[in-house]
C-alpha cells in the first residue's frame, strides 16, 4: 500500500456553528442526515458537526481538491469502538477509483474552539 494524498484541516467552532445559524439549510447541503443525529435521535454537537466538515475538507485536500466534489458524496461516521471511519459515494468515490484509493484513515479532534481533522489516502 502507498499514500495517495494526505489533508488536514481546522474549523473555528464559534464561526461554524455562526454559518450554521446564519443560513440553516447550510447542514443539509453539508452533512448526510446520520452525520446530523446522535444514535438516541438528539441533534448532533456543533463540535463534532466542525470536526466532520475538518474531516470533509480535509478529504478534499487528500483527493487534490478537484472541483465538483459534493459534500454528501462523503460521510464521517463512527464505529462502535469509537474509530471515526469514511463512507465515500458519488462524486467523492469516482475521484478516490480515479487515484487509486483503496482505503481511508481519519482522525478528528476538537478542543479550545477548535476542530481538526486529517485524512490518510491509501492505495
Amino acid at each position: 500500500m502507498s499514500i495517495i494524498g494526505v489533508g488536514i484541516d481546522v474549523a473555528e467552532i464559534d464561526r461554524f456553528r455562526a454559518s450554521l445559524e446564519r443560513t440553516p439549510q447550510l447542514a443539509d447541503r453539508l452533512f448526510v442526515a446520520a452525520e446530523l443525529l446522535l444514535p438516541s435521535g438528539e441533534r448532533r454537537g456543533i463540535a463534532s458537526l466542525a470536526a466532520r466538515f475538518a474531516a470533509k475538507e480535509a478529504l478534499a485536500k487528500a483527493l487534490g481538491a478537484p472541483p465538483g466534489l459534493l459534500w454528501t458524496d462523503a460521510e464521517v461516521y463512527v464505529e462502535d469502538s469509537g474509530r471515526p471511519r469514511l463512507r465515500v459515494r458519488g462524486t467523492v468515490a469516482a475521484r478516490a477509483a480515479e487515484l487509486g484509493v483503496r482505503g481511508w484513515h481519519i482522525s478528528l479532534s476538537h478542543d479550545a474552539g477548535v476542530a481538526s481533522a486529517v485524512v490518510v489516502a491509501e492505495g
